[in-house]
C-alpha cells in the first residue's frame, strides 16, 4: 500500500505496508495476508492437510503456516473425495495420503466467479478492489440489476450485453482469506432488487449492518459512470432542435500514455471541489465537443456519504477557450525543454512513460499535472523521475509535484537576484505563498486551496 502524492528517494513508492510479512510504520497491521479468495486465484486448492503451506523465506530458512479459517468444504468423507475427484478431475484428490479431518477444498476462488456463482442474476463491475479493514483484507465487489425492457430508454450496448436500465443497487463484500461473500443494499427503491429480496430472503442485507470502517471504503463505481457519461454527451442537449440536429455532441478526449494514444479514462481523486470547503473523494472525466479538441465540461462523482452517489457536472462557458487534454499534450511536446530532455532520457537502454493526465479545478481555472517514470530496457519497475504540471499557457516539470506546482505559481529560479524584504501589501503576499508552499509539502490539498485563494484576494486589484 503506497501514498499517490508522495515518493521515495529514486522516484520508487512511498510505501505505507510494504514487505512480506507485511510491516507499516503508519500504525496499520493486516492480520491475515494471505490471500486465499482474489483475483487471480484459479483452480482449486486443499487446505489443512498434513503438509505444511509455505508462508514466507525468513534468512536461510522458510516460514511454514496452517490454515485456520472456514473457507471451503470440509472433505470429511470418502464420498465427497470420490465427488471432487470427478468434479476436478483430478484423482489425487481420491488417492493422496495427506488429507486429514479437517481438510478442506476451496473453488470458485476468482471473486467474479464467485459471487456469479451464488448471484448470477447481477452484472458485475469488472474491477472488484482490495481494502484493508481492521486488520483483514477484502474484496469490494459491484454488482448492478439490469434489464432491456424499460419502457422508453435508450437502449445502451455494453461488452455482451445490450440494456436500458441499469443501478448499482449491490455492494458484495468478500473475505479474501475464508470466501465468506455478504450481500448489501445500496438501493432499496430498486424494483428489481425488491423482486430478488423477496424470491431470495436473507441473502442481501441493509446497508446499515456494513461495519462504518468498511462503509468508508466504498466508492462510485466506475463502469457505472461510464455509462452515465457516454449517455450525457448527448443526452445534455435539452432543447429539442439543438437535439435533433445534434449540434452539441460531446466526446471523450485522448491522452498520450505510455507512448500511445488512448481514450481518457476516469479518474479518482481527492480534492475540494469548486464551492465546497471540505476535502472530497471523487470520480471525475473531461470532454471535449466533437470534432474538437477544448474541454467544454467537467463530471463528477461524489464517493463519500451522505453524497455518495451525487453526479455534478461543470459546463464551461463557450465564448472562452478551455484547454483539453490533448492540447495540454501538445503543449507538453511543444515545450522544447521538456520535449528535449524526454527525448534524450526515452534512448536506447531506456523508455519513457507518460502516465495519466489529472485535471484539477482550481477557482476559475484548471490545474493539469502528468507525471513521468522512466523504466529500464528489460525490466518493469518504472521510477518516478517528473512531473509535468500546467496551467493557462505556462508548463513546467519538476523532480516533485511539490517543485512543479511551486514553479508554476512563480517561485524564483537558480541564479535570480534576491528580491528586497517584502513590505505591506507585498508581505502579506509572500506569507500567504509560503503557507500554500507547506501546505502541499505536506499534502494538505484544503489548506493549499484555502492559502491560494487568500493569495489571488491579494494580488487582485
Amino acid at each position: 500500500m503506497n501514498f499517490v502524492s508522495k515518493e521515495a528517494e529514486g522516484g520508487f513508492p512511498q510505501y505505507i505496508i510494504e514487505n512480506i510479512p507485511p510491516v507499516s510504520t503508519y500504525g496499520l497491521t493486516v492480520d491475515r495476508p494471505a490471500i486465499y479468495y482474489g483475483e487471480k486465484t484459479t483452480g482449486y486448492r486443499i487446505v489443512a492437510t498434513k503438509v505444511k503451506e509455505f508462508d514466507y523465506p525468513k534468512g536461510n530458512e522458510n516460514v511454514y503456516a496452517d490454515y485456520k479459517g472456514k473457507g471451503g468444504i470440509p472433505l470429511d468423507g470418502f464420498w465427497k473425495r470420490i465427488l471432487f475427484a470427478w468434479s476436478e478431475s483430478d484423482i489425487n484428490i481420491l488417492l493422496t495420503s495427506y488429507l486429514g479431518s479437517e481438510s478442506r477444498i476451496q473453488i470458485w476462488r476468482k471473486i467474479r466467479e464467485r459471487v456469479s456463482k451464488i448471484a448470477l442474476f447481477l452484472k458485475l463491475d469488472r474491477n472488484p478492489y482490495l481494502v484493508l479493514s481492521n486488520g483483514r483484507l477484502y474484496w469490494i465487489q459491484d454488482a448492478y440489476t439490469v434489464s432491456d425492457k424499460f419502457p422508453y430508454a435508450e437502449p445502451y450496448q455494453a461488452k455482451f450485453t445490450r440494456f436500458n436500465y441499469i443501478r448499482n443497487s449491490v455492494k458484495v463484500i468478500v473475505d479474501t482469506y475464508d470466501g465468506s461473500v455478504r450481500f448489501y443494499i445500496m438501493d432499496p427503491k430498486d424494483p428489481i432488487l425488491l423482486a430478488y429480496r423477496h424470491a431470495f430472503p436473507g441473502v442481501f442485507k441493509e446497508l446499515v449492518h456494513l461495519s462504518p470502517d468498511l462503509k468508508q471504503h466504498l466508492r462510485y463505481p466506475e463502469d457505472l459512470f461510464i455509462i452515465q457519461a457516454d449517455m450525457y454527451k448527448t443526452y445534455h442537449m435539452i432543447d429539442p432542435q439543438v437535439f435533433y440536429n445534434q449540434e452539441d455532441l460531446w466526446t471523450s478526449s485522448d491522452e498520450k500514455y505510455a507512448g500511445s494514444s488512448v481514450p481518457l479514462q476516469p479518474h479518482y481523486i481527492l480534492m475540494r471541489l469548486p464551492g465546497t470547503k471540505a476535502l472530497q473523494y471523487i470520480l471525475m472525466m473531461p470532454f471535449t465537443p466533437r470534432g474538437r479538441d477544448n474541454m467544454v465540461a467537467w463530471m463528477a462523482a461524489k464517493c463519500d456519504f451522505p453524497q455518495y452517489g451525487h453526479v455534478m457536472v461543470y459546463q464551461l462557458p463557450k465564448e472562452r477557450l478551455t484547454l483539453g487534454p490533448i492540447q495540454i499534450e501538445a503543449m507538453i511536446d511543444q515545450n522544447t525543454s521538456i520535449s528535449q530532455q524526454l527525448s534524450l532520457w526515452d534512448q536506447k537502454g531506456s523508455r519513457v512513460i507518460r502516465g495519466n493526465l489529472v485535471i484539477i479545478p482550481i477557482d476559475n481555472a484548471f490545474l493539469y499535472v502528468k507525471p513521468v517514470y522512466l523504466t529500464a530496457e528489460g525490466t518493469n519497475i518504472p521510477q518516478l523521475k517528473r512531473v509535468i504540471a500546467v496551467s493557462g499557457n505556462k508548463v513546467v516539470m519538476g523532480q516533485t509535484l511539490y517543485q512543479a506546482v511551486n514553479a508554476l505559481f512563480g517561485a524564483s529560479q537558480p541564479g535570480q537576484k534576491q528580491a528586497p524584504p517584502p513590505t505591506g501589501e507585498l508581505r502579506r503576499a509572500v506569507k500567504a505563498f509560503h503557507k500554500a508552499q507547506k501546505a502541499m509539502e505536506n499534502g494538505h490539498c484544503e489548506d493549499f486551496g484555502k492559502a491560494m485563494e487568500g493569495l489571488k484576494t491579494i494580488l487582485t486589484p
